[in-house]
Parts: structure tokens; C-alpha cells; sequence
């Protein structure tokens, strides 16, 4: 594709501002369209384009109008949790490719729509998960390709982060997470932590989740982080805050492999997304920074324990995945450490190619049902629940994807020079 990507942003918040900042970078991308049901967001936004690039884009408060126009050719939506459904939903409609901003179901009923509307019109709907091009993940993605882990047997990994004063805010600040919590009890945030997972097991390309269990603890951090700050009279310590303070959920895969998913967001913490791969061969933990590897590492010693875990760094030269050292070279760019550009940059080149993209509607499915399926369960008393195939059986026998730098099911080193 010659001409420029024209795409419309529609929802112009925190995360919305943080994207267009990443998309600036992009000569070959234009934002045509700024769209948010709030006037000033909208207007701010139009206005760092206007700085930025020298135009000012169309504003329109309306998505059901953004997604019909001829000057949008793909529509990203860091939009509230519960509008990303409708608004993937109308942008395929329309024919228009929707990179989708991370967040939970609400239903699965939402999830089979997606995948249906994707299907009947071939467009694509990709979560936009930037965790799966983060430095880290890839390269463990890249360990796991080449066989450093041996046959993968368990994964684990969370969103875990204080986000108390978000949260207890959200009314002041116009933010959806505060009624969420408010109303809501599961894995409500699963992506992050899911989607690199994902990746490594193979899930929807040979593999699939089968099985579901959560188990919520009870709700105290928020309260007491409202009754600190806003004092025992504010009408929100009055509120009975369904969300756990940590969420624990269990998935069971086809062929055996396990996953531990926690969400903790509500109780003093210094982030982490809790990473951790175990296989035959070896074990990385993210909190460690370290990883062991069988026969290579230092024999375990009892008296010295730490001495037996290596540094990742000491293995990123000859396992960093290319597309990283690729970027370090090029320079990077963008927020949360780099991956929100390459996250961006992997939708776009779908969008520019008019190929598939790596993360794929099935993906973007299964890793949204996380939530809905963790909600059952919770109600249910922690009961197992069924986990959909997306796919309808399509996991078993799905060609192989297109050869790409972003790609993630496996590491195509032919797209990359030398």
C-alpha cells in the first residue's frame, strides 16, 4: 500500500492520547478521524494532532458514523471495556479492520459475535495486547520455539498492580473501571498476562483451553484505601465492593499443560505480571529476572540456592528475539517500554498487506472469555466450567501462519536480514 493507513481513534482518554503518541512516529499511518463521547477529550485530542502533524482531524461523537466513512480505512478503539464489543463489531460491518484495546467479556455471547462478523466479512479483529512484544516475552517466545524449555508443562502469570487510587477515582476522573469493580467478581483484566501465555502453548494452533476454575478473595483493599484518603463520611466508603482483592484462576489445556492466572490490583504492591514458564528443561521466573536451565545452569546447591538461578540478561545476546534487537538498533519507541509501538506496528502491516493478523479474532476471543468463564465459576463456588473453542475445531488442523516479523506463533528469522 503506497498511500497512507488512514485510521480513526475512537475513544481519546488516557490510553487513546498514549496510542496517538506511538502513532505520530508512524510516517505511513494518518489519523483522520478522533472520536470520544466527551467533547473535551475530543477536542483535546484533534488539537496534539493539529500540534503534532499540522492538520486537524475530523471530530465526531459518534462511532456508528466513523466506522461508514471513506477516509477511515482501520479503526483502533481504546474506548471503555464495555464498548469495544460494538465497536469491533460495527467497524467489520463496515469492512473496516478493528485493532481492539485489551479488556474482558462481559459475556461469551460477545465473543461468538465477534468471531462470527469477522468470519462472514474477512476482516480482521485483533487484540491489540501489546504484552506479547514486550522484550522479555519475546525472548522466552524465541526460547521456547528453539526447544531451551523442552516440552512446555505449566504457566503462570497476573496483573499485578496497585491501582487503588484509579480505581477509588474513576467517578472524579470519568473512569469505567471504578463500576466494574463495583459490580463485578472474576478475572476482569486477563489479557496481559493470557495473551504471551497464549502464545507460548500453542493455544488455537494445535492447542486450546478446555477447562476453567477461579476463586476470589474478599474485597477490602479498596475501602480502606477510600476511608484513608477520602475520610469514613465519603459516600464511597460506603460502597460494598464486589471485586476480589486477588483473583486466582486455574485453565487446563488439551494436552495437559497448566495455567495460573491472578489479578490483584486492589492492595499495595510494586507491579509485576508475575511471568513464570516451567518445562522439561528449564523454568524463567519474571519476578527473579532468572532463569534455569537443565544441564546448563549451576547444579542446585542447598547451602547457596540463589546461586543455582541465572540471569536472563546473560542469555539475551543469543536468544533475544530478533524483531527486539531489529527495534534496539532502529531505536525505540512509544510507550510502556517499546511494545506498545510494535503492537501498533503488527496491526498496521495486516491492515497495509491485507493479511491476517497475528493475533487473530479466535485469539482475541479466547483471551476475552477468560473473564466471563473466571465470573461463572466464581458464582458457582469455584466450580469448573467449559472453556468454548472459538474455532469450532479449526485449533486441530489450522494452516500455518503467514511468515511475518510479528508474527507469534513461531519466529520466522527468514523476514529478518543477516
Amino acid at each position: 500500500m503506497d498511500k497512507k493507513v488512514n485510521l480513526a481513534v475512537i475513544g481519546v482518554s488516557g490510553r487513546g492520547l498514549g496510542l496517538m503518541n506511538c502513532i505520530f512516529d508512524m510516517d505511513d499511518v494518518k489519523i483522520t478521524v478522533v472520536c470520544d463521547l466527551y467533547e473535551d477529550r475530543m477536542e483535546q485530542a484533534a488539537g496534539i494532532v493539529l500540534e503534532k502533524c499540522g492538520y486537524k482531524p475530523v471530530c465526531c461523537s459518534d462511532y456508528r458514523e466513523v466506522v461508514k466513512r471513506k477516509d477511515v480505512d482501520c479503526v483502533i478503539t481504546p474506548s471503555s471495556w464495555s464498548a469495544h464489543k460494538e465497536i469491533a463489531l460495527a467497524s467489520m460491518k463496515a469492512g473496516k479492520p478493528v485493532g481492539m484495546e485489551v479488556g474482558g467479556a462481559y459475556s461469551l455471547q460477545e465473543c461468538w459475535e465477534l468471531v462470527k462478523v469477522s468470519e462472514e466479512n474477512g476482516v480482521n479483529c485483533m487484540m491489540l495486547e501489546n504484552c506479547c512484544y514486550g522484550r522479555e516475552e519475546m525472548t522466552i517466545l524465541n526460547m521456547i520455539k528453539q526447544g531451551v524449555f523442552g516440552e512446555l508443562i505449566h504457566c503462570q502469570g497476573g496483573y499485578e498492580h496497585d491501582l487503588r487510587s484509579e480505581i477509588s477515582m474513576g467517578l472524579e476522573n470519568r473512569h469505567y473501571r471504578f463500576q466494574n469493580y463495583r459490580h463485578r467478581n472474576g478475572e476482569i483484566y486477563p489479557t496481559h498476562e493470557v495473551g504471551p501465555i497464549a502464545k507460548y502453548l500453542d493455544i488455537n494452533r494445535g492447542n486450546r483451553f478446555t477447562a476453567l476454575t477461579s476463586m476470589s478473595s474478599k474485597a477490602r483493599g479498596l475501602h480502606q484505601w477510600i476511608v484513608d484518603n477520602k475520610g469514613e463520611d465519603h459516600p464511597h466508603a460506603k460502597i460494598d465492593f464486589t471485586q476480589g482483592d486477588i483473583v486466582t484462576t486455574m485453565i487446563k489445556c488439551a494436552h495437559g499443560e497448566t495455567v495460573l492466572l491472578i489479578h490483584d490490583t486492589s492492595l499495595p504492591r510494586v507491579y509485576s505480571r508475575g511471568g513464570r514458564v516451567q518445562g522439561t528443561k528449564a523454568i524463567w521466573m519474571e519476578d527473579k529476572k532468572s532463569i534455569h536451565i537443565d544441564g546448563i545452569s549451576p547444579a542446585e546447591n542447598w547451602e547457596e540456592l540463589d546461586a543455582s538461578w541465572e540471569p536472563l540478561e546473560k542469555y539475551m545476546e543469543k536468544y533475544e528475539h530478533p524483531l527486539w534487537k531489529e527495534y534496539k538498533t532502529a531505536g525505540i519507541k512509544g510507550g510502556h517500554g517499546g511494545m506498545d509501538f510494535l503492537v501498533l506496528r503488527a496491526f498496521f502491516e495486516s491492515v497495509m498487506n491485507h493479511t491476517p493478523a497475528p493475533i487473530d479474532v479466535y485469539d482475541t476471543a479466547a483471551w476475552m472469555a477468560v473473564t466471563c468463564l473466571s465470573e461463572e465459576s466464581i458464582a458457582l463456588g469455584s466450580m469448573p466450567v467449559s472453556f468454548p473453542d472459538f474455532t469450532c475445531g479449526k485449533w486441530i488442523t489450522r494452516e500455518n501462519e503467514i511468515p511475518s516479523k510479528y508474527g507469534l506463533s513461531r519466529v520466522f528469522h527468514e523476514c529478518f536480514e543477516g
